[in-house]
């Protein structure tokens, strides 16, 4: 009975992960750029019992008896496929059009400012107290050119619009406008990458201990790759969160969950009952 019980608990932990991953899911449906997660679940090392020596009846199994331990997470595949793209008539709403592409933020951080990756592209004009206008996200980190700077506008900046190749035009009071490549990226090994949150994502810093290199994960669209880049203006890609299949999922998630802690009980009580008879 023992055996039992630590089977169905390893399997209730691993279920858990599963339930947190879809509330997670379901609490980001309304947020724009955010990519849903999918639990992949393999089987944990199981036990061979040799136990039919003396049954010589022909049989289409593998001999003996595989005792299993239980289930594990595999992997939490990130889901790439594109989300459905609302229109805003905004300026400075941005949408990726092709998967895997994203803006290039700059964090701040004790070290300096950080690149961060995010598909979320509402972007603002925000005032840097110096005469300017600094090109932002509604978290307030800086928006990255193409060559890793923070893009600083002009104060009297006024109209905003987007040319091929992700190039931000920038119409001045003046009559004069300002031009700036925004820095996109192009994962090519996206289920390497960190997650920081809902939306931002950033390499790992044990590369070395994955043998690979930055290059090897990103490419920084630039020059002639820059005609890859499939950017919309005044628009929003929302999120790709199946409700549907997030409840489905939750539902027979829960229902495995119960099930195994049912067979925690059941062997509890076994377990009583054989103490009570000694």
């Amino acid at each position: 009975m023992l055996r039992t019980m630590l089977t169905a608990t390893n399997t209730l932990n691993q279920l858990q992960s599963q339930i947190d991953t879809i509330g997670n899911n379901l609490s980001n449906a309304g947020t724009y750029g955010y990519k849903s997660r999918d639990v992949k679940f393999h089987e944990l090392l199981y036990q061979q019992f040799q136990n039919d020596k003396l049954d010589q009846a022909p049989r289409s199994s593998p001999a003996g008896i595989r005792y299993g331990v239980g289930a594990v997470v595999g992997q939490a595949e990130m889901n790439w496929k594109q989300g459905t793209v609302q229109q805003t008539g905004r300026q400075l709403d941005f949408a990726f059009t092709t998967p895997k592409q994203y803006f290039q933020i700059l964090m701040p951080g004790a070290d300096g400012n950080k690149t961060v990756y995010t598909r979320q592209g509402a972007f603002y004009a925000n005032p840097t107290g110096d005469g300017a206008l600094a090109l932002v996200n509604a978290d307030g980190y800086s928006v990255a050119d193409a060559n890793g700077n923070p893009i600083i506008l002009n104060e009297t900046a006024q109209n905003f619009s987007l040319t091929d190749g992700g190039r931000l035009d920038v119409q001045n009071a003046d009559g004069t406008t300002d031009q700036f490549d925004l820095g996109i990226t192009v994962l090519q090994r996206p289920q390497l990458m960190e997650h920081l949150s809902a939306t931002y994502i950033t390499l790992p810093d044990n590369l070395n201990e994955l043998g690979v290199t930055a290059q090897d994960i990103l490419t920084n669209l630039q020059g002639a790759d820059r005609a890859q880049i499939g950017l919309g203006n005044g628009q929003l890609e929302q999120s790709n969160v199946n409700m549907s299949k997030e409840f489905t999922d939750l539902i027979s998630a829960q229902r495995s969950y119960q099930f195994n802690a049912r067979a925690v009980t059941m062997g509890d009580q076994m377990l009583g009952l054989i103490n009570g008879i000694r």
